[in-house]
């Protein structure tokens, strides 16, 4: 039924946020500042807040990048540039790679059977630094960057410049796999494709964003697509 997958990158294929959690700790240290986990906490949430403003087109890519920080150090009245920080945030976050739990042996054994498309809202120059790190780049046909399109999930736009690219593209059999609720599952249905939401945390669905399958982790999509 399904040959095409779109599959996101971050907390689906590669653990964001342990890469985020290394990075925020390495980058604090190195201003002088103590990564405590109160702080290393509340970046998380104020870097969720940021991209979910930019998915709903609130603010831009730039004001993600700089206004966390902004916002972070001011709450804890933090001392320093936070630009400058931010710069090398986004330097130490490119580094090196952290595999979820049996995604990466999925990705394998599903690019013998399904085209494959990786998907990101990340920043371009990080993904492809990470990408490069975990050496899974050759298992997709395409990686389809937002900043590159120029248009952010879950935006129909970011999805019709990528079915744009892939020859003989037939919506009726792709699907997008994705752990955001508010970018790939509604990215998805605003698309018209099949989604399916990788739910690790046990999460609650929401009730306007209702995605056609849910698995726990990427390693579970193989049997579900040859269940359907």
């Amino acid at each position: 039924m399904y040959q095409i997958l779109f599959i996101d990158l971050d907390d689906t294929i590669l653990d964001f946020k342990k890469a985020e959690n290394v990075a925020l700790r390495k980058t604090l240290e190195e201003f002088g500042l103590t990564p405590t986990e109160e702080v290393c906490s509340r970046y998380s949430v104020i870097n969720q807040l940021h991209w979910e403003r930019l998915e709903r087109k609130e603010i831009t890519r730039e004001q993600v990048l700089l206004g966390r920080f902004a916002m972070l150090f001011d709450e804890y009245g933090i001392p320093g540039d936070s630009a400058v920080v931010a710069r090398r945030y986004t330097e130490n976050l490119g580094i090196g790679h952290y595999f979820l739990p049996g995604a990466e042996d999925a990705v394998k054994r599903l690019s013998k059977k399904y085209r494959l498309f990786l998907t990101s809202n990340g920043t371009t120059h990080v993904q492809k630094s990470r990408l490069k790190s975990a050496d899974i780049e050759q298992y997709f046909e395409n990686v389809f960057i937002s900043q590159q399109i120029g248009v952010n999930k879950p935006d129909k736009g970011f999805f019709d410049g990528c079915f744009s690219k892939i020859p003989d593209f037939d919506p009726q059999k792709a699907m997008i796999v994705g752990d955001s609720l508010t970018s790939d599952i509604l990215g998805g249905i605003n698309a018209g494709i099949s989604t399916c939401w990788v739910n690790s945390k046990g999460k609650k669905a929401r009730a306007d964003i209702c995605p056609d399958y849910e698995i726990e982790s990427l390693d579970k999509l193989e049997a579900l697509l040859e269940s359907l």
